[in-house]
């Protein structure tokens, strides 16, 4: 059975003080939690601080993004290589990547392989956008991303993907756990048809957009969500807590 994963996106809030404190607060609170990975993602100036809080931990750190290339001339990026011993995963591909700065499935695809070049793990984001949605191309869009982010990758087993409608992020408006599970089932079929069947069903693919204290269980309750990429739910000590052991409760 794949093992459950929730993992804190926490965008661009916290100051350090800020970060310090719900970290302090969630490693009280989970460390002793089983079942599940647990994955904080908080903003690149905290992630040292981070590290030494929850250095021993059961808990893991993940950076937000990163750039392709090891060093060189790009004002305000941030390489495989910074983050190499800071944190064990990366966040890669995001919408708001996407929406805001342009990236394309192309950059994504560089992206991940340099993370994984680099001895990390890349969490890579998929999803469609509400028009998308509408006009019944989530499928097409949805595969076309996978393809292309795992273009000339010889294996994903190193690799987390997460499905973020992007009509759901930030929007309070979750998909229901019918259309998440069955997304993330054509995510898995398309893996297995890039690779094989038994790559396909050992891939942890998460759900991302609007997931919350309320939803989580019914959620990560379906056969093929393997639990979530939470935003600002992440940013509530409390509710991210009792997500993590509501995930936890199902799998026991």
């Amino acid at each position: 059975m794949r093992s459950l994963m929730i993992a804190g996106n926490w965008k661009m809030n916290t100051t350090i003080a800020e970060a310090v404190a719900l970290v302090k607060e969630i490693r009280a609170a989970l460390d002793s939690v089983g079942g599940v990975d647990k994955v904080v993602c908080p903003p690149f100036i905290s992630l040292a601080a981070a590290q030494e809080i929850l250095k021993g931990s059961s808990i893991k750190i993940g950076a937000q993004n990163m750039y392709f290339e090891p060093k060189g001339a790009y004002t305000g990026e941030i390489s495989p290589d910074m983050l190499s011993g800071l944190c064990e995963y990366v966040i890669l591909g995001h919408s708001e990547r996407r929406q805001y700065f342009a990236e394309t499935d192309e950059i994504v695809n560089k992206k991940v392989k340099a993370a994984l070049a680099a001895g990390l793990i890349p969490i890579m984001c998929v999803g469609e956008r509400l028009e998308e949605n509408e006009s019944g191309k989530t499928v097409e869009v949805v595969t076309r991303q996978v393809k292309n982010g795992l273009k000339g990758i010889d294996s994903p087993k190193d690799i987390i993907i997460a499905y973020e409608p992007v009509w759901a992020i930030g929007t309070g408006k979750a998909a229901t756990s019918e259309e998440a599970n069955s997304t993330i089932g054509v995510i898995r079929q398309t893996v297995a048809k890039l690779y094989s069947k038994r790559i396909a069903d050992e891939l942890r693919i998460l759900y991302g957009g609007s997931m919350n204290a309320v939803n989580i269980a019914e959620l990560v309750q379906k056969p093929e969500i393997d639990g979530g990429l939470v935003g600002g739910a992440s940013l509530k000590a409390a509710e991210f807590i009792s997500m993590v052991k509501q995930a936890a409760a199902v799998r026991k």
